[in-house]
């Protein structure tokens, strides 16, 4: 039976992030597996699939950190500006990079590009065992050690396993952790789209009755858009062709980057906070989606997710050159010490944002439109909140 120091379920972009993130820290000297039960390249994997994710700067500087960026770079396309408003009234606010003394907010990137390089880097790096297509079948844990049975027929061990197998986390179920859930009454639908006008590097965050409307600036000159409808809405909307689909996105959208020339394929994806109960367990930790499953209002989810997984590498590698093993309650207490306040106040701001602004109730309305114009005003108002859309925020 093998044994691993850490075994971390899921291999998307944030188990990828954090086996990478210990072997580089650890210079090699750590065991780890990642256990990922869909070949990156399959259709349909959920983690690589066709959604884009805006990476913070903050992100970027650590993905830099781990020698991961020049390769992410390739696919990326920079956000210069971020123009947000709120359809129908008087509100806004611009934010641009070149305020702040940066070459960009951050960057798009399309799941299925970035599958590729994080399968590709995983294969390269000697001190980790990928197995792949392979699910967790069972988990016992003794007093030392974890012990995995696998779907392959194998069986290791492990000093310590980590979840980052999505929102619906397999591992959580196993072990009895339980989560919170609320749900936004939201549907996301995803699609990418052409515009007649370029898009120049802006994104657009616009909130409409129904919920928010996103465009992020892509590569060829397309746009990933994010559009947010009532339930009740989803088999409408999905049902539309493409002309009426490309109409009624013109009329909740605007005319800012021209006409609405073409559209992709559509995917719908109900929107809920969900938050594991607990983040740390006995040789055991959550991260990523499977801790916090966040609204995509302000593109936090996988940002605040790194950020999980630096620390979490951090505290290990530095747990283990103190002589602690890997799944130590000395080592996850002081990742969790360390995450708390980070995660509290992220979750806090996107929940806030989805309340405040799909809410019709009118001192609301005249209250979020103040707001926004003093924020365009007053750059004391709009340094925190862009502070945090940056990454730019102590872990």
């Amino acid at each position: 039976m093998k044994q691993y120091d850490v075994v971390i379920a899921g291999g998307a972009m944030t188990g990828a992030s954090l086996a990478l993130a210990l072997d580089r820290l650890s210079e090699g000297a750590l065991r780890i597996a990642v256990v990922e039960a869909v070949l990156p390249e399959q259709s349909g994997h959920p983690g690589y699939d066709a959604r884009s994710i805006a990476l913070s700067l903050g992100s970027v500087q650590l993905m830099t950190e781990l020698g991961l960026w020049p390769a992410l770079m390739r696919e990326a396309t920079a956000i210069s500006r971020i123009h947000v408003s709120d359809r129908g009234h008087a509100g806004l606010a611009r934010i641009a990079a070149d305020e702040y003394g940066a070459d960009a907010l951050g960057y798009v990137i399309e799941l299925a590009q970035a599958g590729a390089v994080f399968h590709e880097q995983l294969a390269q790096s000697s001190g980790i065992d990928l197995l792949c297509p392979v699910k967790i079948t069972s988990i016992e844990r003794e007093t030392d050690q974890v012990i995995l049975q696998l779907s392959s027929g194998e069986s290791c061990r492990a000093n310590l396993l980590v979840a980052a197998d999505g929102g619906l986390s397999e591992c959580c179920l196993q072990l009895g952790i339980s989560q919170t859930s609320l749900n936004f009454e939201q549907v996301a639908i995803i699609a990418n789209v052409s515009t007649a006008k370029p898009h120049q590097g802006e994104a657009f965050e616009r909130f409409t009755p129904f919920g928010p409307l996103a465009l992020l600036p892509m590569s060829q000159g397309r746009s990933s858009l994010v559009w947010c409808v009532p339930p009740e809405q989803q088999e409408t909307v999905m049902g539309w062709d493409d002309e009426m689909f490309l109409q009624q996105l013109q009329k909740a959208f605007g005319w800012r980057l021209g006409q609405m020339v073409k559209t992709g394929q559509r995917y719908a994806y109900p929107l809920s906070l969900r938050q594991a109960e607990r983040r740390v367990s006995h040789r055991f930790a959550v991260i990523g989606n499977a801790a916090q499953t966040l609204h995509p209002i302000a593109g936090q989810g996988f940002n605040l997710g790194l950020r999980d997984v630096m620390t979490l590498a951090e505290e290990v590698v530095a747990g283990v050159s103190r002589g602690d093993e890997a799944g130590s309650m000395a080592v996850l207490s002081r990742f969790r010490q360390r995450r708390e306040s980070d995660q509290a106040a992220t979750i806090a701001m996107t929940s806030g944002l989805v309340t405040v602004f799909a809410n019709e109730y009118w001192p609301l309305v005249a209250g979020r439109n103040a707001g926004l114009m003093a924020m365009n005003a007053l750059n004391v108002l709009k340094a925190p909140l862009v502070k945090r859309a940056m990454g730019q925020v102590d872990r």
